[in-house]
């Protein structure tokens, strides 16, 4: 007797270095993952770069081995997302026109500061209604056509990560709402701003824009494509939405009120307002979700893993796996022992819940008593008690105070305990692998079915750990947090100086 094979849907999420997908049935349950690392070039200073090639290859490689993985199944449907903002360039044959320069390059920093002092800053602000910041396309662009001409000689399009996977995927460029807010869209009226464009000078990048489609809108696998994956040709290849906008669907955040945070290469916490007229911050992003007048309001603090990976290096705790050096730092009391570590550690500056590309890193309050498990638990604290301003900025308690968290971070328990603690809210850990690229599954599956958003996502939000706050914990914390504030106020005047010393 011939068994039926179960559907199921591929999801991709292309991150800053790895591109992950999942194979999941229409139900949600998981048959397959993969994961491949994709380098990041540093070659000069502040620069970030990454070979779209390298990308698209991690692409056909990945989901292949998910495939492999899930083993015999009968695919509906691709969805797609990934990283966003950065400079990814094309040309006239949408060919990459040079490296992609990523989100977390640093060499627009001092031009950041200047279109602070002369209000193109607060156009972008005005049209987007998000803060600038040295990764974001228009300033880059700026930054280009300045040090990089050649390169914006042969460009003619922008395709933002998951639009460049999405062309390779189709043969169509096309991006969506939440990708062009980050560009040059005026969020109330969903369109490209050509206010905005003209108050920058940019009126020649108008051309490079890819029309805006609906999130759950698609195109079909092309032949060529379909051989590089391994799947029949013509499957419907679901727009979809960034990768932050992706993880929030992914973890059922879908509805006003909600709130999610994801602790990856960068930190983010994040809300569903019912549309912009409920911004609370002029620092924040704000991403358009093309749902109806729906948007994210987002804090998006650069501070991420690489703390954690700086201090396990700077300790010379590299060999110790992360369980080791969990229990060493979950041997200190909340608190640190008095020890502050301030989490802006990205070559960038910081960008929530202020912005400062002079931004730096710091432990305070040490002494010769301090120990490693003291430093180590403070920089898990400093991403805790950066979160918690973030969501204070915000005034987002959280639907029933609770805050659903993923990201890589977030594997560990300790730091999910601390966040807790910090923020003083439930935090519900998702348990499936790979939220993001699950989260443009769900989108493929409401664009195949017709149901609703929330009822997509639902299906594959999954099992969630649940970490309570414990109230003594809370009230040290709090104390802890006005310290962090007041003294991170107190030294930031002078990090201009201190960059300069670098």
């Amino acid at each position: 007797m011939m068994t039926e094979l179960p559907d199921a849907i591929v999801g991709i999420d292309a991150g800053t270095t790895a591109v992950k997908a999942t194979v999941v049935t229409t139900g949600g349950a998981e048959l397959g993952t993969a994961r491949v690392p994709v380098p990041v070039a540093r070659s000069g200073r502040g620069h970030a770069e990454q070979s779209m090639t390298d990308v698209w290859d991690a692409v056909t490689e990945t989901v292949r081995a998910a495939l492999t993985a899930a083993g015999e199944v009968r695919v509906r449907a691709l969805g797609v997302t990934g990283q966003g903002d950065g400079a990814w360039l094309l040309d006239e044959h949408h060919e990459p026109a040079g490296p992609a320069v990523l989100w977390l390059d640093g060499r627009a920093a001092d031009r950041v500061e200047r279109w602070e002092r002369d209000g193109r800053a607060e156009a972008v602000r005005r049209a987007t209604g998000s803060s600038l910041f040295p990764g974001a396309l228009p300033v880059l662009l700026d930054e280009l056509a300045h040090t990089d001409e050649g390169l914006l000689a042969r460009a003619r399009h922008q395709a933002n990560c998951k639009d460049w996977i999405r062309l390779r995927l189709t043969g169509v460029l096309e991006t969506d709402a939440s990708e062009a807010s980050r560009t040059y869209l005026d969020v109330a009226t969903g369109d490209y701003s050509t206010t905005l464009l003209d108050a920058l000078g940019h009126q020649r990048f108008a051309a490079w824009l890819p029309p805006i489609a609906p999130p759950g809108s698609h195109r079909p696998l092309t032949a060529r494509a379909a051989t590089a994956l391994g799947l029949p040709a013509g499957l419907p290849v679901v727009t979809g939405l960034v990768d932050t906008a992706a993880a929030g669907v992914g973890l059922g955040v879908t509805e006003p009120g909600q709130v999610y945070s994801i602790l990856g290469t960068t930190a983010f916490l994040g809300t569903v307002r019912a549309s912009a007229d409920e911004l609370r911050t002029n620092v924040g992003i704000t991403v358009a979700t093309g749902e109806e007048h729906a948007v994210l309001e987002c804090l998006c603090p650069m501070s991420g893993t690489p703390n954690l990976d700086w201090v396990r290096t700077t300790l010379g705790l590299r060999d110790a796996d992360w369980d080791t050096i969990e229990r060493q730092a979950g041997a200190v009391p909340p608190g640190a022992g008095g020890v502050l570590y301030l989490p802006y550690g990205a070559e960038s500056g910081e960008r929530a819940p202020f912005a400062d590309v002079h931004a730096s890193a710091a432990w305070l309050g040490l002494s010769t008593e301090t120990g490693a498990g003291q430093l180590l638990r403070a920089v898990y604290e400093g991403l805790a008690l950066s979160l918690r301003e973030c969501r204070d900025a915000l005034g987002a308690p959280g639907a029933n105070g609770t805050i659903r968290l993923c990201g890589g971070a977030a594997t560990s328990g300790l730091l999910c305990q601390i966040v807790a603690d910090v923020t003083g809210a439930v935090v519900e850990r998702a348990v499936a692998a790979e939220p993001g690229a699950r989260g443009a599954a769900a989108l493929a599956l409401r664009a195949l079915s017709g149901t609703g958003l929330a009822e997509a996502a639902a299906a594959f939000v999954g099992e969630l750990d649940v970490f309570t706050p414990d109230p003594e914990a809370t009230a040290a914390h709090d104390a802890q947090f006005r310290t962090f504030t007041a003294v991170r106020d107190a030294v930031r005047p002078h990090w201009p100086a201190l960059r300069a010393l670098r």
